[in-house]
């Protein structure tokens, strides 16, 4: 189930990045609806695409990171859930193309993005979104 914070998320990055709109509008036609996580994947590979600069929507990355760090820092539990686990928990890994994206990641999303990939405790994804 949708809930508000998911759903501004996803309203504002689009009003933000108009370019993203018709990635958008697909994903709520083949969905019958927004499921955010599901889009959140899809902006991820936009992302991606755009810093290794292949074709695509957007075109430049750089404000896309600067929002979701300000979203973020909002406290929105339900935009953090989405940001950490359907953005930064999909980005490259060490060996895969576009691994250094992680290294132009504001200081918050560094953060958690560092304490995921290198968690040894496995305490899982609910501690990153404090």
């Amino acid at each position: 189930m949708l809930m508000d914070g998911d759903r501004t998320l996803v309203e504002k990055l689009v009003e933000h990045f108009p370019e993203l709109r018709e990635i958008y509008e697909i994903h709520v036609e083949n969905n019958g609806g927004l499921l955010a996580h599901v889009f959140f994947w899809d902006v991820t590979q936009e992302i991606l695409q755009c810093y290794l600069g292949g074709p695509g929507e957007l075109q430049d990355w750089r404000p896309v990171l600067d929002f979701l760090e300000e979203e973020y820092g909002k406290n929105d539990a339900l935009a953090r859930e989405v940001i950490v686990t359907s953005f930064i928990d999909n980005l490259p890994y060490s060996g895969q193309p576009g691994e250094d994206l992680s290294r132009h990641l504001g200081p918050r999303l560094a953060e958690v993005h560092r304490r995921l990939r290198h968690n040894s405790h496995g305490s899982g994804l609910s501690g990153q979104l404090r």
